[in-house]
């Protein structure tokens, strides 16, 4: 049986009303939304028309009551499709008033004389919306007061639903698929830039939506970093090249990559390599609810000889490739039934190269449970 796209209305209408329990506490009447997966998180509208920075979107989430959709006309018969019927719209762009009166007169409307308008901030949080139009807007809405929305998206986002699992787990089995079938691109001669391009294909041909993320690295004893763009410099003999894809289907991101030698590698890579997945098992095993991230990180950090210069060595995942909580040092947030994250530990070799090596959990009431297929120790030859 296949995975179903999209979610069932229930699901959708139980992320407001957590939603809008959050806000009541913080005596927010009504939060604007300006980023895609904000506004795909309550609505389900999944369009890749975002790339296009020509056109603002807004989503008005009042303290009760359905969502209102403040969109440009282009996208008002995709919106139409989703559960929501307040949908108002504007011819944009508009380099005059592009939606700030029609999203003004919204606000005012569900906010009333004195109303909050909550705005996600914080870390990972951005305002799509031009300087000066947010400007405008608070000019229009006063005495409307437009403040912090304090952790709400991060607090519902953090949890994954099973159907939200499901899709990230579906996507990482693609992705899977793909990684198997790296002797059919990769070998002594071919360019790096040639294998990524070959990657991506298979992806696609395995079922991927599309490849916003792609990145890797070859060397003898490792790599330099770990998000270049692929060069046109041949795979050597020696070489151990690595493959990190985020993938999406269906709006939901995987995240892991794999590692690869051609021919016979150096001992000390694959030595490397069976200390990398080690570190993801004890990573696995030791992964459960209550546990704080900076406690996980020094479970990795220990195996693979690294202290905090290393950085984070993992992080969670979603909707976007990197969302939420990060496996660092100094990061105190608690592990929770529901979160999907990845375990990236590194480690450095001789010569100044790095490995890097990442899978994918989630975690459950008694623990973590991978959803990808865990790599063996020895590290495979092309």
């Amino acid at each position: 049986m296949s995975l179903r796209r999209g979610f069932e209305e229930d699901e959708l209408r139980a992320r407001v009303s957590r939603a809008q329990t959050l806000m009541n506490a913080q005596g927010i009447a009504a939060m604007l939304l300006t980023r895609e997966p904000d506004v795909r998180y309550f609505t389900g509208f999944l369009t890749r028309f975002w790339e296009s920075p020509s056109r603002p979107w807004f989503l008005v989430l009042p303290a009760m009551g359905d969502p209102i959709a403040v969109i440009p006309t282009i996208g008002e018969k995709l919106m139409a499709k989703t559960w929501l019927t307040d949908i108002r719209t504007w011819v944009s762009p508009d380099p005059v008033d592009d939606g700030v009166s029609l999203l003004a007169d919204t606000l005012r409307e569900v906010a009333g004389f004195d109303g909050r308008i909550g705005v996600p901030s914080g870390p990972e949080t951005h305002l799509r919306m031009p300087l000066h139009s947010f400007a405008a807007l608070q000019v229009l809405i006063a005495p409307l007061e437009i403040t912090r929305a304090e952790g709400i998206m991060r607090t519902l986002r953090c949890i994954k639903s099973d159907a939200e699992i499901s899709k990230i787990s579906h996507a990482c089995d693609i992705a899977g698929r793909a990684f198997s079938r790296v002797h059919e691109i990769a070998r002594e001669g071919v360019s790096l830039e040639e294998v990524f391009r070959r990657f991506q294909m298979l992806c696609l041909e395995e079922g991927a939506d599309w490849v916003p993320y792609l990145a890797g690295g070859a060397g003898p004893m490792g790599y330099d970093d770990v998000i270049s763009p692929a060069g046109p410099e041949p795979l050597m003999a020696g070489d151990v090249l690595m493959l990190d894809t985020g993938l999406v289907w269906d709006g939901y991101f995987c995240d892991f990559d794999r590692n690869y030698a051609i021919g016979t590698p150096a001992p000390e890579a694959e030595a490397a390599h069976a200390q990398l997945v080690e570190a993801a098992h004890a990573g696995l095993e030791a992964a459960k609810p209550g546990m704080r991230a900076s406690d996980l990180w020094q479970v990795l950090a220990d195996i693979c000889g690294v202290d905090e210069s290393f950085g984070r060595l993992g992080h969670g995942l979603g909707m976007q490739l990197t969302e939420g909580l990060s496996l660092s040092y100094d990061c105190d947030d608690v592990l929770r039934a529901g979160m999907v994250i990845t375990l990236e530990p590194g480690v450095q070799l001789p010569g100044g190269g790095i490995m890097v090596h990442e899978e994918n959990v989630v975690i459950r009431p008694t623990g973590a449970e991978a959803i990808t297929g865990f790599a063996k120790p020895k590290l495979p030859e092309l």
